[in-house]
C-alpha cells in the first residue's frame, strides 16, 4: 500500500514538473515573439521604394516617392481636340515635308506626353536645335526641338548627299549657317502647318521667335510647369529623325475649354437642333400690337370727375402718325387708314429701321 502511495506520489510530481516546464517554455517563447523587432527593409526594397533602380533599366521617376509626386501633374485632363488637331498637322505636315525637300517623307506621331518644363530641358540630346517660336493670338511661347538625325538627314537630301541607313551624329562642332537656315526653312513650314491645323478650332497665329542650340537658353517657362510634349517621327526611307513640339499648358490656358470637346464644333450648355426648333416656334407666336395716337397726362382729381359726355382733349390731329407698340416697346410708326369696313394701318419705316435710327438719336 505504501509503494503504491510512493509510485502515485512520484508520477504526480512528474507531471506537474513537465507541466512547469511546459509553461516556463511557452512564456519564453511569448516574450520572444514579444521582443521580435519588425522586419527591415532590404536594400532593393529602399530603392525601390526611393525610386532608385539598382539595376539602372528604369528612369527613376516612374516608380517611388518620385512617381507620388509626379501623380498630381501627370494626371492632366485629356483633351481629346488636341489630338485631332496634330493628327491633322502630321496629314498636312508629310505633304508639306513631301514638297520641301522633293523626296518620299511619312510624319507621325510618337507620344504624346505631360511632363515638367526642367525635365524635358534636361532630356534633351546634344547636339540639337532648339526654336522658340510665338503663339500671337495666345501671347504665350512653345519650343520646337529637331534633333541631329533629322537636320543632317534633311541637309543630305537638300544637297544631294548619298543614301545611309546609319544615323550620322557630328560632335564637338556648332551648326553651320547653312544647317541653320535650312531648319528655320523647315520650321517656317511646320508653324504654318501647326496654324493651319488650329484655325477650325481657334485661329492662331505661329512666328518664329529664336533659334537657340543650349537648352538653358529657351527657357520659357518656371523649371516646375508642366507641359505638353508632342513627338513627331519623321522617315524619309531609309533616314529621319524626331521631331519634338513642346506646349507649355500656359500658352494652352487661352483655348482649354474648346479643347475639352469631344468633337469639333461642340458648344457647352448649347444644342443647336433645340435652338432652331425654339427660333421656329418664337416666330410663330403670336403677340399683341397697340396703335396710340397720342397720349396725356392728367390728375386723378380729373379721372375721378370724368362723367359720360365729358370730354379729354389730346395734342394731335387725326391724321398724325400712331405708334405701334408691343409690350409697351415702341416698334414703328404708322398711317390710319381703312381696309374695306375695317381701321387698318401702313407703316412708315421697317421696325429694324426706325428702332435703329431712335438708337443712333440716343
Amino acid at each position: 500500500m505504501a509503494e503504491e502511495e510512493t509510485l502515485d506520489a512520484d508520477a504526480w510530481a512528474k507531471m506537474l514538473e513537465s507541466e512547469g516546464a511546459g509553461a516556463e517554455g511557452g512564456a519564453e517563447a511569448a516574450s520572444a515573439e514579444a521582443e521580435e523587432p519588425a522586419r527591415v527593409l532590404n536594400q532593393d526594397e529602399i530603392d525601390l521604394l526611393l525610386g532608385f533602380d539598382s539595376a539602372g533599366a528604369g528612369s527613376g521617376r516612374d516608380n517611388g516617392i518620385y512617381a507620388i509626386l509626379d501623380k498630381s501633374m501627370m494626371a492632366y485632363e485629356k483633351l481629346p481636340m488636341l489630338e485631332v488637331v496634330f493628327e491633322r498637322l502630321v496629314r498636312t505636315l508629310s505633304s508639306s515635308l513631301r514638297n520641301f525637300t522633293s523626296d518620299n517623307v511619312d510624319v507621325s506621331i510618337d507620344s504624346m506626353v505631360s511632363l515638367r518644363f526642367d525635365d524635358y530641358l534636361n532630356s534633351i540630346a546634344l547636339p540639337a536645335m532648339l526654336v522658340i517660336y510665338r503663339a500671337v493670338e495666345w501671347e504665350n511661347f512653345g519650343i520646337i526641338t529637331i534633333d541631329s538625325a533629322q537636320i543632317y538627314s534633311t541637309v543630305d537630301i537638300l544637297l544631294g548627299g548619298r543614301r545611309t541607313i546609319k544615323p550620322m551624329r557630328v560632335e564637338g562642332r556648332p551648326y553651320t549657317t547653312i544647317e541653320q537656315d535650312i531648319v528655320k526653312k523647315m520650321v517656317d513650314i511646320i508653324l504654318n502647318d501647326m496654324s493651319a491645323a488650329f484655325d477650325p478650332l481657334s485661329p492662331v497665329t505661329f512666328s518664329f521667335d529664336r533659334l537657340e542650340s543650349n537648352p538653358r537658353f529657351a527657357a520659357i517657362a518656371r523649371p516646375n510647369s508642366a507641359a505638353l510634349l508632342v513627338r513627331l517621327r519623321v522617315d524619309m526611307e531609309e533616314r529621319g529623325g524626331m521631331i519634338e513640339i513642346l506646349l507649355p499648358h500656359a500658352t494652352l490656358e487661352p483655348i482649354r475649354d474648346l479643347l475639352l470637346q469631344m468633337f469639333m464644333g461642340e458648344r457647352f450648355g448649347q444644342d443647336s437642333v433645340w435652338e432652331r426648333y425654339l427660333g421656329k416656334e418664337v416666330g410663330q407666336t403670336l403677340v399683341d400690337i397697340d396703335a396710340v395716337l397720342d397720349e396725356r397726362s392728367i390728375s386723378l382729381g380729373e379721372v375721378v370727375n370724368l362723367k359720360v359726355g365729358s370730354t379729354v382733349m389730346f395734342d394731335c390731329a387725326p391724321n398724325d402718325a400712331v405708334e405701334l407698340r408691343s409690350g409697351g416697346v415702341v416698334l414703328t410708326t404708322a398711317q390710319v387708314g381703312r381696309v374695306g369696313d375695317r381701321l387698318a394701318v401702313a407703316l412708315n419705316q421697317p421696325i429694324r429701321q426706325y428702332r435703329q435710327e431712335n438708337k443712333d438719336k440716343n
